[in-house]
């Protein structure tokens, strides 16, 4: 789960300003340079969603989409576990965006209070993912209050179905997991919606969504695998039409170094990612010298005619 949530906007003229944290461990709080490198790489690179990693951490920021609240420069962050995917956390992080905007206060207490709520519920979605006993012990909660509103036959069935679909749950989510790490992705996506499909059963509907959305992004892995080769392909094509007399074409580089930064975050490979990132701050920065050394041609060529 992640270890804190931050909420902050960047104000053009002074950067970010944080609203309201929350943070797990009262060590964590995030470096005054992360939220300055969020800040460029959201207003100057125009990034909707952007990850860093720094001194062992790593750090997800996301722009809200805020316009109920007449709000248009409001961002979420999240310190990430080490062995967490963006992919899993998806649909928490949409949740948590969603009842940001419907509890959004200037109240810093309160706010700081909500991120706390948010954070604990979090934990225990994760908990019971993992422990079926978990799972267990909420239906007993749950068939208690049934009996006390004298709905003996509802009772009576969940009561029946919670025997055996936490650990069906638990065994289908480690089944899905598995699958998911040795790239089986349609495997994978199957299993994570039996898995939401038994939580649905036993009126888990936090488990089933957060399960659900887990495996309509996995399913879209093979697709983003095939895209992915394509562009290499394309860039490979670039880079060996690319001479001395044909400069330009650094500039052709960049639309398909972008659409591959967006896939290397969707599978998590941050090595990839800056090494892609270089190879563009280079290609934009010779772009700008072709431009620069065409102007002095041209110039060049307008001198020598008259001499």
């Amino acid at each position: 789960m992640p270890k804190a949530i931050i909420l902050y906007e960047i104000d053009k003229s002074f950067g970010p300003n944080v609203l309201a944290e929350y943070y797990s461990k009262q060590n964590d709080k995030i470096p005054k340079e992360v939220l300055k490198e969020f800040s460029e790489k959201h207003v100057e690179k125009e990034l909707l969603g952007v990850t860093i990693r720094k001194d062992d951490n790593r750090y997800f920021s996301k722009k809200i989409n805020a316009e109920s609240i007449n709000k248009n420069n409001l961002y979420l962050s999240f310190i990430l576990q080490e062995e967490e995917d963006l992919v899993s956390l998806k649909s928490i992080f949409e949740n948590i965006e969603a009842k940001t905007i419907q509890n959004f206060t200037e109240d810093k207490k309160e706010m700081n209070e909500f991120f706390k709520n948010e954070l604990n519920s979090i934990l225990s979605l994760m908990q019971k993912l993992k422990e079926p006993k978990i799972i267990k012990e909420t239906i007993n909660e749950r068939t208690k209050k049934m009996l006390d509103d004298g709905k003996l036959s509802e009772a009576r069935e969940l009561i029946d179905l919670g025997e055996e679909i936490p650990t069906k749950l638990a065994d289908e989510v480690k089944l899905a997991e598995q699958l998911l790490n040795e790239n089986f992705y349609k495997k994978a996506k199957k299993s994570f919606l039996k898995a939401a499909e038994l939580a649905r059963i036993i009126q888990e509907d936090e488990i089933a969504l957060f399960l659900e959305n887990k495996g309509d992004q996995v399913g879209f892995f093979p697709d983003l695998i095939k895209e992915r080769e394509t562009l290499y392909k394309e860039i490979e094509k670039i880079s060996n039409d690319l001479n001395s007399t044909q400069l330009f074409m650094y500039n052709n580089f960049i639309e398909p170094i972008d659409r591959l930064i967006e896939i290397s975050h969707a599978f998590e490979d941050h090595g990839l990612i800056d090494m892609l990132t270089k190879l563009k701050n280079y290609t934009q920065r010779a772009s700008r010298l072709t431009k620069e050394l065409n102007d002095l041609d041209d110039k060049i060529k307008e001198l020598t005619k008259k001499i």
